[in-house]
């Protein structure tokens, strides 16, 4: 679209925005209705351990989501030199999970507990036979049924519980509600309802109903809406909370808030089944949309849904990047201590393209990159790790290969339940985050580990932010009837370019020998957490 288009669709509010809070970027999106990024901003954030809780501040929440809209509006102001007022539709979305507990006055009273807590044990061992259905310790139903247990005094003040992307959405529009993808990481959800399955809701009241609160769970919980549901307008107060310099005018429709999972299934065309989708960043999870019920419970795979409520596999390993980007950030300073000023994506790229030159079994190299605990491998706390034997191959090429596999260890151990003991039939996979930036490096040793095409599309690095904000233009501008996977498939993905890389014989089994190795290796990790407090 030409810059004059572009200028009257900003102004006439033929747009639409997407911001998400990812795990250490908030990022805001403002798109055409052609689907195109016009404008972007972002603020970069990262949690922290305190009390031995992950969690980010109320002010880490709203500085970061104040500063991204901040940066979008200048961006926007730069290129078209215009003030950005009105927008035709907006959402909001964050990582899944967590817990946010407030009482009558809207206070909150405890800490924000992040997805990245695994710290709720006990929870699971009683939901997940109770249910029928595996809970993951990560689960909002895990936290509050944990802190129950805990005897925590702020469970009778409850009046609500949300995750992070019901929080931001209802302090800008005032109503209470959260999209099925992300109700579905709080609650299991019925498919065929499209809400909360009422039956365990019923066995979850009668399981505290002897605690005698003052409350019971749908009372307390969201109430869930569907792509494509009009999930209320930005209020005054909310217009002046993302947009504290009072340009952007209220009344603004905002669809319903996703998750970080229902996003990247959005921005990868993977809400169909027989799809699937890799998010890989500062955790990695892969969604597999389900032609049919799992034969049985697995603890290493989640019951959730798309964003239009079909159910889905989700693989969820709580570690990737966060050790990989540590070495690189070890490999910068190096540099730097030369002299040698470098451009990060010059740096990572380089890296990256280095891991292609080493052995398909990483020379016998073996690191974890869990910087918290790993569910999947059963670990409550993580140490990123790395570790040779004596005749191991030590070099740059190994040494960058074993950190990018050990990205997938966890991701490959869940999904080998899916592929290998379930027979789920995946046409492909769609590849997109942080991890498949670098062309050709990340979607070749996915394809390698899943033994399955790996595809990334050009959007790929758009990401989330971008998905919730297609999310807001299918909510504002679908026709009558017009399924949330039609409109991708016809209005959003029609002619977009995608590079699919096919497993090689040759890397498929060396990373199923590094597989051997990282197996084994686990109880290396388990002396690591046992012993280095």
């Amino acid at each position: 679209m030409c810059k004059d288009k572009t200028i009257a669709a900003i102004q006439s509010g033929a747009t639409s925005l997407g911001i998400e809070f990812g795990s250490t970027r908030i990022k805001a999106v403002l798109i055409n209705d052609e689907h195109e990024t016009i404008a972007s901003g972002s603020h970069e954030w990262e949690n922290r351990l305190e009390n031995g809780i992950w969690t980010y501040s109320l002010e880490d929440i709203w500085n970061g989501l104040q500063d991204s809209y901040r940066d979008l509006k200048e961006d926007v102001k730069k290129q078209y030199g215009i003030e950005l007022e009105t927008i035709g539709a907006i959402g909001f979305s964050a990582m899944m999970h967590g817990y946010m507990a407030f009482d009558e006055q809207n206070e909150l009273l405890v800490p924000f507990r992040t997805w990245r807590n695994n710290i709720t044990e006990p929870a699971t061992k009683v939901l997940t036979p109770l249910f029928g259905q595996q809970i993951p310790q990560r689960w909002t139903i895990a936290h509050l049924y944990q802190a129950i247990l805990n005897g925590e005094e702020h469970v009778s003040k409850l009046a609500y519980v949300t995750t992070l992307a019901g929080y931001i959405h209802w302090q800008l529009t005032g109503e209470k509600v959260l999209g099925i993808g992300d109700a579905s990481g709080m609650f299991p959800i019925d498919s065929d309802t499209l809400d909360y399955h009422e039956e365990m809701v019923q066995k979850f009241d009668a399981l505290i109903a002897e605690k005698n609160y003052p409350w019971k769970l749908r009372q307390i919980f969201p109430q869930v809406r569907t792509a494509g549901q009009n999930a209320g307008v930005l209020t005054e107060e909310g217009a002046k909370l993302l947009d504290p310099s009072g340009t952007l005018k209220p009344g603004i429709p905002v669809c319903p808030p996703e998750g970080d999972a229902g996003t990247g299934m959005a921005a990868t065309n993977s809400v169909a089944k027989r799809t699937g989708n890799v998010s890989a960043g500062t955790s990695i999870f892969a969604m597999i949309v389900l032609e049919k019920p799992l034969s049985k419970v697995y603890e290493e795979i989640d019951p959730v849904t798309t964003p239009d409520g079909s159910p889905v596999a989700m693989v969820h390993s709580q570690n990737c990047t966060s050790d990989l980007n540590a070495w690189a950030g070890l490999f910068r300073e190096t540099l730097e201590s030369f002299g040698v000023k470098v451009d990060a994506n010059e740096l990572y790229g380089t890296l990256y393209r280095k891991a292609l030159e080493g052995d398909a079994d990483c020379g016998g190299l073996l690191s974890y990159c869990y910087y918290s605990g790993e569910h999947i491998t059963h670990f409550e706390e993580g140490r990123p790790l790395f570790v040779r034997t004596p005749d191991s191959k030590l070099n740059l090429a190994n040494f960058m290969r074993t950190h990018l596999y050990t990205c997938m260890g966890a991701l490959k151990m869940g999904m080998d339940i899916l592929l290998k003991n379930e027979g789920v039939v995946v046409d492909k996979l769609l590849g997109h985050g942080g991890l498949f930036k670098t062309k050709g490096v990340g979607q070749k040793f996915m394809a390698d580990a899943m033994n399955a095409p790996v595809a990334v599309m050009e959007t790929a690095g758009e990401g989330g932010a971008w998905g919730i904000g297609i999310l807001a233009a299918y909510m504002k501008n679908k026709k009558e009837g017009e399924s949330l996977s039609a409109y991708l498939e016809n209005k959003v993905f029609a002619g977009k370019e995608s590079t699919q890389i096919t497993p090689e014989p040759e890397g498929t089994a060396g990373f199923e020998a590094f597989m051997e190795r990282y197996k084994n290796g686990l109880a290396i990790e388990r002396a690591a957490v046992e012993h280095l407090s």
